[in-house]
């Protein structure tokens, strides 16, 4: 399960609306993830898209780099990455697998496919594609 504040998850699907029509993608901490695969987001950071494209994306390594620094020194990890899909839903492509760096990991996905934008968050172990539950607390 992922545990996704208001602010961030509004967040998240904001970022997703300015990159488009290219990809976005950012990256989210909080605390260790739970023995039963809990995670809670404390942050989300907005990152560049290295790849410049509307089909996949790169996290930008600077981002990256300036991500962990900062999760680091407010006692949290990175704990999964977000990215947008720009015409198709939010499920994990072939690439989006092939490309999954840590099965510890929150793989989101924000969809503009539809007018309102989704998000459905994936656990990915060895080429398993696993859904979990996003929970938005005062949303629900």
């Amino acid at each position: 399960m992922l545990v996704l504040d208001p602010v961030h998850h509004d967040a998240l699907v904001a970022h997703a609306l300015r990159g488009f029509p290219l990809e976005a993608c950012g990256l989210i901490a909080g605390d260790e993830v739970t023995e039963n695969g809990t995670g809670t987001v404390h942050w989300f950071y907005p990152c560049e898209n290295a790849a410049a494209s509307g089909k996949l994306y790169t996290v930008a390594p600077r981002d990256h780099l300036r991500a962990d620094r900062d999760a680091e020194s407010n006692g949290w990890q990175i704990i999964g990455v977000v990215h947008s899909h720009t015409h198709t839903d939010a499920y994990p492509s072939s690439t989006d697998v092939a490309e999954a760096p840590d099965p510890a990991w929150h793989y989101v996905i924000v969809s503009l496919r539809d007018e309102d934008p989704s998000v459905r968050s994936y656990r990915i172990v060895d080429g398993v594609i696993s859904e979990e539950p996003v929970v938005v607390p005062d949303r629900e």
